[in-house]
């Protein structure tokens, strides 16, 4: 699916934060026999004071989408395809076959390109962590590396990580945009506790991220 430089707005937002709370419903295997740090401490990070942070770069071009992301302080580096709304209207995560593979949602944002985009991950399989299990422990400062198509490379800084309990849910807060002149980023995963009785993790991890370097 091609990337489209057109914000999603009106019924398509709507939608997409639907989708988007389905997929966290939806998406997990299940405990791979360890716990994800996705919760105590890692909910309360928010934006710590003290943190230096550096200035926002104008947007990137909205014609490349992402091809790769990397997260050197957690030591994620996978690949990146692109992914829209299942028939139920959630956001499509990357198949269970691909535990560590990222999923772009391509009707939104490129990364770099004005407005949020989303990256989704899965925090486990089974058996054993997948692509996002150790999301909860980026911090403020840290840089997200996205390699895009035309092989530039968007650098974004963490500036916010966040444990996001279903029962207190504000889609809109979560992945709207925070400075609608911005190029951001948002990283999702499963998190807090797995409930056997739903099949569902309690949380989301949503790790945001803004454009501070381009390459």
């Amino acid at each position: 699916m091609a990337a489209s430089s057109r914000p999603v707005a009106g019924v398509a937002w709507a939608v997409l934060l639907l989708g988007l709370w389905l997929w966290g419903r939806d998406a997990a295997w299940g405990p791979s026999g360890s716990s994800a740090p996705t919760h105590g401490d890692i909910a309360a990070v928010g934006r710590p004071p003290g943190v230096d942070l550096p200035p926002s770069r104008q947007p990137m071009s909205a014609t490349a989408g992402p091809s790769r992301v990397r997260i050197p302080a957690l030591g994620i580096d996978a690949p990146v395809v692109p992914r829209g709304l299942d028939s139920t209207g959630a956001v499509d995560p990357p198949p269970y076959e691909q535990p560590h593979t990222v999923g772009w949602y391509a009707p939104g944002a490129a990364p770099g390109a004005r407005g949020p985009a989303l990256l989704v991950g899965h925090v486990d399989t089974e058996t054993r962590p997948a692509v996002f299990y150790a999301l909860s422990a980026a911090r403020p400062g840290e840089t997200v590396r996205v390699t895009r198509t035309d092989g530039s490379v968007a650098v974004f800084t963490i500036d916010d990580v966040r444990v996001v309990e279903r029962d207190a849910f504000d889609p809109r807060a979560v992945y709207g945009p925070r400075d609608p002149g911005r190029a951001e980023l948002r990283l999702i995963t499963c998190g807090g506790t797995f409930d056997r009785a739903t099949g569902a993790y309690t949380a989301n991890v949503v790790v945001s991220a803004y454009l501070t370097g381009a390459e």
